[in-house]
């Protein structure tokens, strides 16, 4: 059971989890993000947009097109960042876009073209009222990109990252506790953590590909997942904390 305390605008806080919390069903493709509000979790399952409650039972899902990615929720709205082209093509051949759902209806509300992400949008994050969003990278480059939009999704600033090569650039992207949590692909996976001005503050092997999103008490949510042949991809959330030696760790239970 995840119970609730304000934090920010509106989030989830855990007070308790006894496990992860699993979202019920399998998807056609993998778990791309996760972001909450203060009683919901939001899953983005790269072709279908999934709404459960706080212990993973669908209250809402809705199909959408190929590539939904990372999303982030802000004012009773759900932003998921969108490629229509190619990822990771070093001629930025991608197609990037930020589309917009009510998170209560999950009915569409909005598209806006953004460009400048020129490897593709992967995902998003959300701070002091400007969307940063995130995506693809070509190998052989060693920095990742974060692109700055004001409210309106006008462009801003492109930032840079020196953070040394990602596989596939940054999949994933909350800002919490006074930094950016970044999830990259790889063996092993990648967690950069930076401040927020995009200066390195750690890289280390932790695997939060598949999501990570802030919740309060100094506390995050780690997300995972798996796919099997024939019967698609699931998704679960657990309860994380920073650890100086490997960025994240999962949250020891309590005992008498």
């Amino acid at each position: 059971m995840i119970a609730l305390i304000p934090f920010g605008a509106t989030r989830l806080c855990a007070a308790d989890l006894t496990g992860p919390v699993v979202c019920d069903g399998r998807y056609p493709h993998h778990l791309q993000g996760v972001c909450v509000d203060e009683d919901s979790i939001y899953w983005s399952f790269t072709t279908t947009l999934v709404k459960t409650d706080r212990d993973g039972k669908v209250v809402r899902k809705i199909p959408v097109v190929n590539h939904h990615g990372d999303l982030c929720h802000h004012d009773g709205k759900l932003y998921v960042a969108v490629n229509l082209g190619d990822f990771n093509n070093p001629k930025g051949r991608a197609d990037s876009w930020v589309y917009v759902y009510d998170a209560r209806s999950l009915e569409e509300l909005s598209r806006h073209e953004v460009p400048e992400v020129f490897h593709g949008a992967g995902g998003m994050g959300f701070r002091e009222g400007h969307f940063f969003v995130i995506g693809g990278l070509p190998d052989g480059v060693e920095v990742n990109y974060v692109y700055e939009y004001d409210s309106e999704f006008r462009f801003v600033k492109k930032h840079v990252i020196e953070s040394g090569h990602t596989h596939l650039g940054i999949q994933t992207a909350t800002f919490a506790h006074d930094r950016w949590w970044f999830g990259c692909y790889g063996s092993p996976p990648t967690l950069l953590i930076t401040d927020g001005d995009f200066r390195m503050l750690g890289r280390h092997s932790y695997n939060c590909s598949l999501g990570i999103e802030g919740l309060a008490d100094g506390r995050l949510l780690s997300a995972g997942g798996e796919c099997r042949k024939d019967e698609g991809c699931s998704g679960s959330v657990k309860i994380v904390v920073p650890d100086e030696t490997d960025g994240l760790t999962e949250q020891k239970r309590k005992t008498n």
